[in-house]
């Protein structure tokens, strides 16, 4: 093999709690894994700030502190972890191809996609200042922040409508931002909002601007699509529930996905419809999207792909 070819047992695509998690558990099982982090090392939690609700961390932790703790405890073990993209793969034969950087071949017995999802954003600027000081795409995450406060959520499907009413069991009173003149959520879900009375709904209504202090949300600047009346709303917390984008284009035309990208992985498992290949992580979760029930799929995915190349061995 050419020095651009590396064979490896188990390699990890992608950081992040899932990530690894799986190479803690790969690590320690001996299967000497090798990490590519993908362009944000850490992944989301990385650009978060406070992290309370996940276990071992009574006081909180920031979240870039707590990634670095996880990626400290994978390299104790053994795991490389190498800062690079997987470019493309080529899953037709054993051992797998993954290329990295475009350049490099990877010939991997398994491996683990980590490489979670990116939220949608509005595309403001301002989205981008506040972006963990009063602006958030996860509210079960930092709802908690705004105890007792005015919240204003974008969006109008089943997630947003599931993010207002749990805002509104912590928040005074929450804003529900509307861009059309109805939901797109179920009915269930539209009646929960609609009987809940501190969520007060805003129809056809656009965001123009967040507004704050230099520091902190302060208010939004909001339009009406209709009659282009604008009004400013007193906020100190801005969530955005418009979906999220799995990234996992480079697994397209090998790995089942659904509609929206999300991988598909057999009931109970994080087996893929390719032998040797596992996910885990928010690229295969839409439901749940908690850095806590990633490091259990990590976990799941690294004792499968042990499992597997046991059983090979045997074979």
């Amino acid at each position: 093999m050419s020095e651009e070819t590396e064979h490896v047992e188990c390699l990890i695509i992608g950081s992040g709690p899932a990530g690894y998690t799986a190479a803690i558990y790969a690590a320690r099982a001996d299967l000497k894994p090798v990490m590519y982090t993908g362009m944000v090392p850490g992944g989301q939690l990385t650009q978060t700030t406070d992290v309370e609700n996940f276990p071992g961390y009574p006081e909180g932790i920031m979240g870039p502190v707590m990634m670095e703790d996880f990626r400290i405890q994978a390299e104790r073990f053994g795991t490389q972890i190498r800062f690079g993209y997987a470019s493309s793969v080529d899953f037709s034969s054993t051992p797998h191809k993954v290329i990295i950087d475009e350049s490099k071949t990877i010939l991997a017995d398994t491996v683990i996609i980590a490489t979670g999802a990116s939220a949608k954003w509005l595309g403001l600027e301002s989205e981008q200042k506040y972006n963990g000081f009063g602006v958030s795409a996860c509210a079960v995450c930092d709802g908690f922040f705004f105890k007792g406060q005015d919240v204003a959520i974008v969006g109008a499907g089943d997630t947003a409508a599931e993010e207002a009413t749990y805002l509104a069991k912590l928040c005074r009173k929450v804003h529900m931002l509307v861009r059309r003149d109805e939901f797109r959520a179920s009915k269930a879900m539209q009646n929960r909002v609609l009987n809940t009375p501190n969520i007060e709904i805003h129809y056809n209504s656009d965001t123009k601007e967040i507004l704050g202090d230099g520091k902190n949300v302060t208010g939004i600047l909001v339009s009406n699509n209709i009659t282009g009346e604008e009004e400013t709303i007193k906020v100190s917390g801005f969530f955005v529930a418009i979906g999220h984008n799995p990234n996992t284009d480079i697994f397209n035309g090998w790995l089942d996905m659904d509609e929206t990208g999300y991988l598909i992985t057999q009931p109970n498992s994080t087996k893929t419809n390719i032998e040797g290949v596992f996910a885990c992580g928010d690229a295969q979760d839409k439901l749940w999207r908690q850095a806590i029930t990633a490091a259990g799929t990590g976990c799941m995915a690294a004792l499968e792909a042990e499992r597997y190349l046991a059983a090979k061995e045997d074979a």
